[in-house]
């Protein structure tokens, strides 16, 4: 029986990979294909990895292209009979039929386009993967308390903090999902796409959560799917990099939002704001 999932793993400088690899045949109970890009890491540690699991796909970049565009590269290899891409970081670790009862909520309406699990800090802490789309409103108030004053009401809007609290385990819409783990239908992210490629890092998932939306598709929180999340492994390397990097996808993706001509001024404040933030900040 051929794979109708493909299980597409960036790495860079990660060393969990691991056990994200160990964790997902107790994920599913179907045939998954395993894709693993490396956007060039610079010792042996991944390629050791893969020798030791030859059934998964490996695909050496030779660069590092960034997150959306290492997925992409993934994605144009895979054959016709994959509808289902399951984009997940290294340093995620799959609870038992995670991806089983991702794919039962992606294929009970051909309207979904993405499907995101409850995702878990380390601590067992809930990390709030399935938020609203950033508005200019919600997203300064989030940028200018979320740090001094975590419950205000802007971070609590944009995050949708009731989510995570709420009892049960159905599923609910939301405007974006993490890229950190989304399962994806293939034929909605060809329709946008796929991943813009400008974005290096950071909010190229909410990009393609506002893309879907727009196309017609919903984006759909499945918390009864469970995955632990590291988090971080590879960026804490490069933590000044990375943090000018999500200032700049934030510059990136609020001038898409506002890219009509009279909102030039607009846009022109955003960036110097974002850029002098970042500067602050690192």
């Amino acid at each position: 029986m051929s794979a109708s999932v493909a299980v597409v793993i960036v790495t860079h400088h990660s060393h969990d990979l691991p056990l994200c690899l160990a964790s997902i045949p107790g994920a599913s109970t179907s045939p998954t294909l395993t894709v693993v890009v490396d956007n060039a890491t610079s010792d042996d540690s991944v390629r050791t990895v893969m020798a030791e699991n030859p059934e998964a796909v490996f695909i050496e970049t030779g660069e590092n292209l960034g997150y959306g565009r290492a997925v992409n590269r993934a994605v144009e290899t895979l054959g016709p009979e994959i509808e289902w891409i399951l984009v997940t970081n290294p340093d995620t670790v799959f609870g038992v039929g995670a991806i089983d009862t991702l794919m039962a909520v992606g294929e009970s309406d051909p309207r979904i386009g993405s499907v995101g699990p409850r995702i878990t800090n380390s601590d067992g802490s809930v990390y709030p993967s399935a938020r609203s789309l950033p508005s200019l409103r919600t997203g300064t108030g989030h940028a200018l308390f979320s740090r001094v004053w975590p419950t205000n009401p802007w971070t609590a809007r944009y995050l949708r903090s009731s989510v995570y609290k709420r009892p049960g385990s159905d599923p609910v819409p939301a405007g974006w999902l993490s890229g950190a783990c989304v399962l994806v239908r293939r034929t909605a992210f060809t329709e946008i796409g796929g991943f813009d490629p400008r974005y290096f890092m950071y909010f190229e998932d909410v990009d393609l959560g506002k893309s879907l939306g727009e196309a017609g598709w919903s984006n759909i929180y499945a918390p009864a799917a469970t995955v632990e999340h590291a988090g971080g492994s590879s960026t804490a390397r490069y933590s000044r990099r990375m943090l000018i990097a999500h200032h700049s996808s934030a510059a990136l993706y609020l001038s898409k939002k506002y890219s009509a001509w009279y909102f030039w001024p607009l846009r022109t404040i955003l960036r110097m704001s974002l850029f002098v933030r970042a500067r602050l900040k690192s």
